[in-house]
């Protein structure tokens, strides 16, 4: 495969500095941002005091910060709520110009890339005005990398997350080092550490496969007559889906009278039927 090198358009970005930045982040974010250091690049959520998903994000570490990858539609909204959550702190939080850029298909990167946090498969990112070098890496485009990502089944939850109602384990942050369990106190840490140690996951973001185009946005899925899940974001043949693992496992599943299998990448474990 010949690497490709796309620019984001759907992810804006975000400086954060001053001298209280470290601990500042510490307490608001799922990942761990005392060891971050310059040309880092972390995974990471901001959720509600309930638990619950508000913004995805990507930490990168600069010499005097922090740079954030954040989703282009809610990057006011996330500048607005840091600014709340500042108080006395001495923190700068700006928006910055630039943009989120990724590469994939290569075996290595040259400076100025770091590896995508969630799944080696997944590349490399950036972040800046323009794209660091990538010698023979041909020109693509945010589509192309979204077919990548969800070949992967990695979810996007800027396409299959709705704020404030999804749990960051649904979207499968603890299988791709979203969150740090061995951290301190983040804001909705308690919710999140609880649905992590209290047994297996009940629900989860799995890919499915079927024939033709994908069903809509919410279409339900059934396993028989019991309702399985529903359908998230997707393209032709393939689409995430938000499953209840237990019923999902027993197979014959359906959306819109459609057949669907389940599809799930290698990190993820479904129970076996009947358990």
């Amino acid at each position: 495969m010949t690497a490709q090198l796309a620019r984001l358009d759907d992810r804006a970005l975000i400086r954060i500095g001053g001298p209280d930045w470290r601990s500042f982040l510490q307490g608001l974010l799922t990942q761990d941002v005392v060891t971050l250091e310059a040309g880092d690049c972390r995974f990471a959520a901001m959720l509600s005091p309930q638990g619950k998903l508000l913004f995805d994000l990507f930490l990168h570490g600069t010499p005097d910060g922090a740079v954030l990858d954040v989703q282009a539609g809610q990057r006011d909204a996330l500048v607005q709520r840091l600014t709340i959550y500042r108080l006395r702190a001495k923190v700068e939080i700006a928006p910055l110009p630039g943009a989120a850029f990724a590469l994939w298909g290569a075996q290595s990167a040259g400076v100025g890339w770091t590896a995508d946090p969630r799944l080696p498969e997944l590349g490399f990112r950036a972040v800046g005005e323009t794209p660091p070098a990538a010698p023979g890496a041909e020109q693509s485009d945010a589509d192309a990398y979204e077919a990548h990502r969800l070949a992967l089944g990695a979810p996007d939850p800027a396409r299959d997350c709705t704020p404030d109602k999804t749990y960051p384990i649904e979207a499968d942050f603890d299988l791709l080092n979203g969150v740090d369990f061995q951290k301190g106190c983040f804001v909705g840490q308690e919710t999140t550490s609880r649905m992590k140690r209290r047994g297996p996951v009940k629900s989860r973001m799995v890919p499915i496969a079927f024939e033709g185009e994908a069903p809509a946005f919410g279409a339900e899925v059934l396993a028989g007559t019991l309702r399985a899940g529903e359908v998230l974001s997707g393209r032709a043949g393939r689409a995430m889906a938000l499953l209840r693992l237990d019923r999902a496992a027993q197979g014959g599943l359906t959306v819109d009278g459609r057949p669907v299998t389940l599809a799930p990448p290698p990190w993820i474990t479904l129970p076996s039927a009947g358990e």
